[in-house]
């Protein structure tokens, strides 16, 4: 029996090399498909659920604003200016009770640079309610209040300090500038100097 075998249009290919070649190449692009897949699932559920995060949060903070714009048109009410104006009243008396001139200068006393003392203090209500310190220094050089500044705004107490003017002084003794430095003043809660001091 005669098998005619044409090598030329049939030819020879082992398979099994080729598989070997190409096989983990293949099992290996595989892989990384299915971990590209998995982490932009992961990535496209964690931004869903931020999306959920941040839309509540965004409902919450309407929900705020609305219930603050009523409440401030129910106090714009001409029936209830006097409650208002005791409302405002009282909270400014509360502040003014709470806001300690020994502390102030004891805070004050820990950030001044040799070469600058206080002129003046002036405590007063910023537009959002907060306690802002205007504050008068003199002494021989600026960068003694530059460095007054980087020390205020460094600790715990003053906030968004900054130099508001700067005026040379004549005829006072020692002192050739003065300055007028506005920061926010965060108090010191009450209790919590006594609980750092216990050993």
């Amino acid at each position: 029996m005669r098998v005619n075998i044409n090598l030329a249009t049939q030819p020879y290919q082992d398979s099994s090399r080729f598989w070997f070649r190409w096989g983990g190449a293949l099992v290996a692009l595989a892989l990384i498909s299915l971990i590209l897949f998995y982490v932009t699932l992961a990535g496209w559920l964690v931004a869903r659920r931020d999306r959920a995060m941040i839309a509540q949060a965004q409902a919450e903070i309407t929900k705020r604003d609305q219930e603050h714009a009523n409440g401030e048109a129910l106090l714009a009410r001409t029936e209830n200016r006097s409650t208002r104006d005791r409302s405002e009243f009282l909270n400014d008396l509360f502040q003014r009770k709470a806001f300690s001139w020994t502390m102030v200068f004891q805070d004050l006393e820990r950030v001044m640079p040799a070469g600058l003392h206080v002129v003046a203090i002036h405590p007063e209500k910023s537009n959002d309610n907060q306690l802002e310190i205007k504050l008068v220094v003199a002494g021989s050089s600026r960068d003694r209040a530059l460095q007054l500044v980087e020390k205020m705004e460094g600790s715990q107490r003053f906030h968004l300090t900054h130099i508001e003017s700067e005026n040379p002084l004549q005829g006072q003794a020692g002192d050739t500038v003065q300055f007028q430095i506005s920061a926010l003043y965060v108090p010191e809660l009450a209790g919590s100097g006594a609980r750092r001091s216990t050993p």
